[in-house]
This record gives structure tokens, C-alpha cells and sequence, in this order.
């Protein structure tokens, strides 16, 4: 999942409380089968998690020939599912929606309770993949079952693309070998994803706390993995050489520490910074407008640089990450490894970014080797009225008096993949997390009831607005 939200300071508002609708308890079951089911790599299955959602589509009302399961052969349980709703017009380009059903893995020795039973208690949904990403993901299901319940009519044809293969870096990924292999399924004038949302002031909307941020997500930075490595001839530790792999390396990570990518924006980072910086009224936000208007002022960039969401939204990013050296403890380490992970601004390849690490370590000793997967670098998505103003609308409907800011994710989604494919793809409002992160990827992962409910009918309406 996308990383995207830092604590701003907007117009607050609470949550229209939504209103029950007779069929909650469908969308329930369908959210707690979806969750139930364990989809991590290690041990789960994504095809048996599709299966059940074509179940759950089927008793709606799609047909078999509206349904596509698919499988790579050779990943028989990270396949996925395609449903398609049919729209009037010829014309008018199709609404794809995507959500990944694979989870990040979760020890059940490690979990208060069991990872993978979904536990409703204190405001709260409790489970792996409660929130990333099975929450829309269920939420899109339920959306297209009531579209066939209804015998709805849309103008657009709106389809639906469960994947899998988000969480995990270097394996399958359903998202992109769809973009290879069967483009036309998922073909698309665009496409609604996760990475957007919304954010609180620290407390549960249940509890009175308040949403402060609803964010669209409008473009993401790409990653890379480089791996740095010394070698040396090595030797007994009693006799130890200037020439030491680990020292080495250690002068090559120091270089890199201290190094700061240059200051960029684009038209989505200026739209946030200037929709932001002008909401927040505090320092941080005033420190935004400034370096909106200077990215040479070094007190506004210091200020900004405070806070790590804005530190990494502004520019390309490398940091190390894991460190592999020697073979003995009474030996001189013969090779030294350090992994560095780098979020590549949007306009900038690997091959560039590789180059300028070698140049800021400044020692041809030191290697410097992009990791596979090499993934795509597309151009973001661009800021199309037809997609911001009707999100706008509603956001205003349910959060009056907060604003809805494009945002660039600093982390990773299956937007990578779909926008290179052609099909421009946004993370979409509505669901809103927590300020400590709900425990996404890690322990006790939670998202508010209330979150998901809201959302749940939020979304319906913004899937409504743009195809009917």
C-alpha cells in the first residue's frame, strides 16, 4: 500500500454518519469472507479469495460471461478476478476499478488475536487486510453487485479487477502481467485504485475526533533497490590493512546519509502544496507556500523538511536499508553489502538515479547495481476535471469545509503499472485512516467501522458519478 498521508491541519468536519441501508449485512459477509480468507505469499491464496468474490457477484446477478478468472500458469494461487459491468454508450471509455486481495504476512504468535479472523470491537475492524487493501476491495465488489441487483443502466461500462502480487516486491504481480498479457480486459479511459483518503485529528470519528485531509492520489514516485558492494582479498583480523571492505563501504554510506536530492515539484505536488500549505496556517504551512514560491529558501525548506512525508514529496529519496558483510569474526571481511532503496521523483529513470550514486560515493571501488525488478517509470496520471471535480463534490457533501487535495504518493501502488499501460489511474478518497497508521503491514492492522461504511457509501456515489 501506498504511503501517503502526513497530519495536516485543513478545515476540519466530522463524518456524515451514514445512513443503514437494509443490505449492510450483505456487504458484512462479503468484507469478512474477503478477509478470512489468507491471501499473504507464504501460505495463502489469492485464487480461492477471487473465487469467492465471483460467488458473491454471481448470486448478485453477473453472468459467466461477465466473469473472468484468471490464473498464470505457473502461480496457481495468485490469480485474480474480472468482472464487467456493461454501460450504454460505445462511446464513452469504460471505469476500472482495481483493489489487490493479497496481505502483507502476519505471525499469528506475534498478533494480540488471530491475524485472519475478522474481530469487530471498540470502533474498530481488527484483522490482516482490514484496511489494506480488502476494505475497498470488498467495498468494489459490493458496489458492481449492486449495480447487477439493481439491473442498473450506467452510461459508462464499469469493471472491476481484483490482483494480486501488490504486497510483494519481485514476486507475481497480477496487475502488471494483466497490463502484458490480456490489456483489453482491463482496458479503461480510467481507473480508481487505492492511495488516496482521508486522515483524522488523532482521534476515533466515532469517538468525536474529526477528518481533516481527504487526499486524491494523482501520480506516484517510483522505487528502486540498489545494491553497494566492496570487495577485498581479506585475511587474518590480527594483521588488518587500510584497505578494508567494511570501512569501505561505511565512507560509501556516509556519502550517501549526507547527500540531498535537489528540490522538485510537479503540477500535483504544487496543487498539494498549495491547497495545504494554505489550509494549515501554521508554520509548516506557511513554510510550504514559501518554497512554493522559492525552492531556494532555505528556512521554508528546513521547515518542511520537519516532517517526513513533505521531506520525501519533494524530492528523490535513498536510504539504506539492510547491510550484509564478512564471513568470520577473526577474519577481514572479504565483501561488504548494503542495500539502498530509493523513491525516484516522478521524470527521473533508474539508470540516472544509479548514476548518481556512483558519483556522490565518488570511489570507482564501491558498485553500484540496480536490483530486479526494474519497474516502470510513467508520467503521472494528469489532473483531469472530469476525475477531480466530481470527487471534490462529494467530498464537500459528506466533509463540509474540508478540501480535497491532489496528492503524489511517495510510496508504491499497482498504479505503476496501470498508468503505463495507458490507463491513468488515481487513488481514490473516502476511507480514512489514523495518525500511528492502523497498523498496516505491521501488528493489530484496524480501521474504524465507521471508516469503512462511509466509505462504503461514498464510494458507491463517486463510482455513480462518473458512469451514470
Amino acid at each position: 500500500m501506498s504511503l501517503l498521508f502526513t497530519p495536516l491541519i485543513l478545515a476540519a468536519a466530522a463524518a456524515a454518519a451514514p445512513a443503514p441501508d437494509a443490505d449492510e449485512a450483505a456487504f458484512r459477509q462479503t468484507y469478512r469472507t474477503l478477509v478470512e480468507t489468507d491471501t499473504t505469499l507464504a501460505h495463502g491464496d489469492c485464487t480461492l479469495a477471487a473465487a469467492r468474490m465471483a460467488d458473491v457477484l454471481r448470486a448478485a446477478g453477473f453472468g459467466e460471461d461477465q466473469l473472468i478468472a484468471y490464473v498464470a500458469p505457473d502461480h496457481p494461487k495468485e490469480g485474480g478476478l474480472i468482472a464487467i459491468w456493461p454501460g450504454r454508450s460505445t462511446a464513452t471509455r469504460p471505469l476500472l476499478l482495481v483493489a489487490h486481495i493479497d496481505v502483507v504476512e502476519a505471525r499469528a504468535e506475534d498478533w494480540p488475536r488471530d491475524p485472519f479472523a475478522l474481530v469487530e470491537a471498540q470502533g474498530y475492524f481488527h484483522a490482516r487486510g482490514a484496511f489494506d487493501d480488502k476494505a475497498q476491495a470488498a467495498i468494489f465488489v459490493d458496489a458492481m453487485a449492486h449495480l447487477a441487483r439493481d439491473h442498473a443502466r450506467p452510461k459508462r461500462t464499469i469493471k472491476l479487477a481484483l490482483t494480486c502480487g501488490e504486497e510483494t516486491n519481485g514476486a507475481f504481480n497480477g496487475a502488471e502481467w494483466l497490463a502484458a498479457n490480456h490489456r483489453d480486459w482491463i482496458d479503461a479511459g480510467f481507473a480508481l485504485n487505492e492511495g488516496g483518503g482521508g486522515h483524522t485529528d488523532g482521534r476515533p470519528v466515532a469517538a468525536g475526533g474529526r477528518i481533516v485531509a481527504q487526499t486524491i492520489q494523482v501520480g506516484e514516485k517510483t522505487f528502486a533497490n540498489f545494491r553497494l558492494e566492496t570487495r577485498n582479498r581479506g585475511g587474518h583480523s590480527s594483521a588488518p590493512r587500510p584497505d578494508n571492505a567494511i570501512y569501505q563501504l561505511a565512507h560509501a554510506l556516509d556519502q550517501i546519509e549526507a547527500h540531498r536530492f535537489p528540490v522538485e515539484f510537479n503540477p500535483t505536488t504544487r496543487a498539494y502544496f498549495q491547497a495545504v500549505g494554505a489550509a494549515r496556517g501554521d508554520a509548516t504551512g506557511q513554510a510550504m507556500l514559501a518554497l512554493l514560491a522559492d525552492p531556494t529558501d532555505k528556512a521554508a525548506l528546513w521547515q518542511v523538511d520537519t516532517d517526513a512525508f513533505l521531506h520525501g514529496n519533494i524530492r528523490t529519496t535513498c536510504v539504506a536499508t539492510m547491510l550484509d558483510a564478512g564471513h568470520a569474526p577473526n577474519a577481514l571481511a572479504q565483501r561488504a553489502r548494503a542495500n539502498i532503496n530509493c523513491r525516484i521523483f516522478p521524470g527521473h529513470t533508474v539508470d540516472e538515479i544509479g548514476h548518481t550514486l556512483e558519483r556522490v560515493i565518488g570511489d570507482p571501488e564501491v558498485s553500484v547495481t540496480a536490483l530486479p525488478p526494474l519497474r516502470p517509470v510513467p508520467p503521472p496520471p494528469p489532473l483531469d476535471p472530469a476525475v477531480l471535480e466530481p470527487a471534490q463534490h462529494l467530498v464537500a457533501k459528506y466533509w463540509p469545509g474540508v478540501v480535497l487535495a491532489p496528492a503524489m504518493a511517495n510510496g508504491y501502488t499497482d498504479a505503476t503499472f496501470l498508468t503505463a499501460a495507458g490507463i491513468p489511474t488515481y487513488g481514490v478518497p473516502g476511507l480514512w485512516g489514523d495518525a500511528d497508521g492502523n497498523g498496516v503491514h505491521g501488528l493489530d492492522e484496524r480501521v474504524e467501522v465507521r471508516s469503512v461504511m462511509t466509505g462504503r457509501q461514498f464510494l458507491n456515489d463517486l463510482i455513480r458519478a462518473y458512469a451514470f
